[in-house]
């Protein structure tokens, strides 16, 4: 390809992905779906912009082995070992199970056994890059099924080796496979080398490199040290993926782990969505126009059948519903590792060309289908939530409770230390379900409204502790409890100096989330750099009293930013007038005392 004609290409895939991807993500549909409609438009089956998706494929599948390697850098072999279980037990059932059903499913429908066994490996695999790059976008990779997801992804990458011995050994001719008895070995010896280097040689040489003080340099080193890893278990026959993966687990101490992590994470974020484009342009859509019925319909039933194997194994393993059914979601999609087996059995003569065709766009279907089931998931979630009737409230406290997060947890923890019973509501079906797992006696409602406040007995209550996490409502209980029981003490959270503002304005004094929190940091961090502990205490006492004093005067002006700016000057100018003259304060006293 000359260079005219990769700009060219280039200027197609960027445009593409910024005039698409952002609309869906506006529409809530997630990036990924955004990326493989793009790839679908341009491709050689709708309007021909790019001819050799192939080509781009095998160069943006790069990107999933970047993610990997940040996946790896974030995790500490501590914590994958205690994934163990959920590792090989999980992921290994997932694997069997899956190749075991497909292939005698599929030769039941007169396939023959060789084919069968090649699509019941190919649909075991689930794509990592469409299943971490959403959970991650949705914030659930830290969830349990996020974790299993991760675990029985890792897995898959982990029977790389023994799907390949399975493919040779089906193959038509035994020579026309290049996998020999060493591969195992040579396997081992190469992850053996991999942990060695990661331990003794690759510090000493990133310091040196570091020294350099050359940011590209680095940078550049940090590429090679990626794509090094991936070539070098490519070469015996392992996932790329699962070495730059083992990689970043083993660099994931390191006092180099954040530049890393800066360096590739923009390389990383284009790669994988060069990844998706490629993967929508790859949909054979004229193998969709002229076999519908037979594309979609296998498509949707693996997808049904991988689903529901994941929910019953999640459940096996003791995850709740929910976690179960984001587990299946995630992974129910047929994954890009499938294009390599089918590819491999093409080359072996174990499948015929036109199976491999159907096959290839049925893994591209169902790779479209995930995206729009993790839509379907939070849609069902926030149902699910929205039709949970209220609890009925059967006890009266002095204290209510309204939000039981992490800042309403500590108010409540303090006051039954002390022996004070409170009645607890939160609108989130989910904390609610997990505080009861914890003792806590939960209710869950809407603490805003009129009725909940009266069934708890706000009539009759000293003190309402307002700790939920939506302002609005926030204000709505203020305003409530102000206008209709004005002598209920009430201790109130505000989310920021705006929120701050509002409750103010309505007659309370509320407590900003962050305010102390960053009272005693600062306070620790004037101590680390040598003030005396009595010195810093009386520097933010001045602080916090200095800080109301600013938060009143800018809710008087809230409204006018040239005035609030002005303010702020003088503020800090003030501040530091009031300090230094408590530093002279504190040296005379000094003097006084020597």
């Amino acid at each position: 390809m000359d260079s005219s004609n990769f700009l060219v290409q280039a200027v197609i895939y960027l445009s593409s992905a910024i005039l698409i991807v952002p609309i869906f993500k506006r529409l809530g549909l997630g990036s990924v779906l955004g990326y493989l409609l793009a790839g679908i438009l341009i491709g050689p089956y709708a309007l021909k912009l790019i001819s050799d998706p192939e080509h781009v494929l095998h160069f943006a599948e790069f990107g999933v082995v970047l993610m990997l390697f940040l996946i790896g850098l974030e995790l500490e072999s501590k914590k994958v070992w205690e994934l163990r279980k959920i590792l090989f037990g999980l992921g290994g059932l997932q694997v069997v199970s899956t190749v075991a059903l497909v292939t005698i499913v599929t030769h039941m429908m007169n396939l023959s056994w060789p084919v069968a066994i090649v699509i019941g490996m190919g649909v075991a695999m689930s794509s990592t890059a469409i299943g971490l790059t959403s959970l991650t976008e949705k914030k659930q990779l830290a969830t349990p099924g996020g974790q299993a997801s991760f675990a029985t992804l890792l897995f898959q990458d982990l029977s790389v080796i023994p799907l390949f011995m399975i493919l040779a050994f089906i193959a038509p001719s035994a020579a026309q496979s290049d996998f020999d008895i060493w591969a195992i070995a040579k396997a081992i010896a190469m992850i053996a080398a991999i942990i060695f280097a990661s331990q003794t040689l690759l510090r000493p040489i990133m310091r040196i490199v570091a020294q350099t003080g050359v940011r590209e340099i680095f940078v550049a080193f940090s590429l090679l040290l990626v794509i090094g890893v991936a070539l070098a278990m490519q070469s015996v026959g392992l996932s790329m993926a699962l070495g730059t993966f083992l990689a970043g687990v083993l660099l994931a101490d390191s006092e180099y782990r954040y530049e890393l992590r800066l360096d590739i994470e923009p390389v990383k974020g284009l790669l994988l969505g060069l990844f998706f484009i490629a993967v929508g342009m790859s949909v054979d859509m004229s193998l969709l126009a002229n076999s519908p019925l037979i594309i979609f319909g296998f498509a949707l039933l693996i997808v049904i059948t991988k689903m529901a194997i994941l929910i019953g194994l999640g459940r096996l393993f003791k995850l709740n519903f929910k976690d179960s059914l984001l587990f299946a979601i995630a992974l129910s999609q047929i994954g890009e590792f499938a294009f390599v087996i089918f590819g491999v059995a093409l080359t072996q003569n174990t499948i015929p060309r036109e199976t491999y065709n159907i096959l290839n766009a049925i893994v591209a279907v169902s790779m479209l289908l995930t995206p729009l089931l993790l839509l379907l998931y939070d849609r069902f979630l926030s149902l699910q939530c929205s039709e949970r009737p209220k609890d009925s409230i059967d006890e009266n406290n002095g204290v209510i409770i309204a939000g039981f997060g992490r800042f309403g947890q500590i108010v409540g923890r303090v006051l039954l230390a002390k022996g004070v019973t409170a009645t607890i509501i939160d609108n989130d079906p989910n904390q609610i379900d997990l505080m009861r797992e914890f003792g806590w006696r939960c209710y869950y409602g809407d603490a805003s409204r009129l009725d909940l406040l009266e069934e708890a007995g706000i009539a009759s209550a000293k003190l309402l502790v307002v700790s939920i996490d939506d302002p609005i409502a926030t204000l709505e209980i203020a305003k409530l409890v102000k206008e209709r029981w004005p002598n209920v003490a009430v201790v109130i959270r505000a989310r920021s100096r705006t929120d701050a503002f509002d409750l103010r304005d309505v007659g309370f004094d509320p407590i900003r989330e962050t305010f102390y929190s960053s009272l005693i940091a600062a306070k620790q961090a004037l101590i680390a750099i040598g003030e005396p502990a009595s010195a810093a205490t009386k520097i933010i006492n001045h602080f916090e009293k200095h800080d109301l004093e600013q938060l009143e005067a800018t809710r008087k002006i809230r409204n006018d930013m040239s005035a609030i700016v002005s303010l702020a000057e003088k503020g800090r100018q003030d501040l530091k007038v009031l300090l230094a003259l408590e530093q002279v304060e504190i040296n005379e006293k000094v003097q006084k005392t020597i």
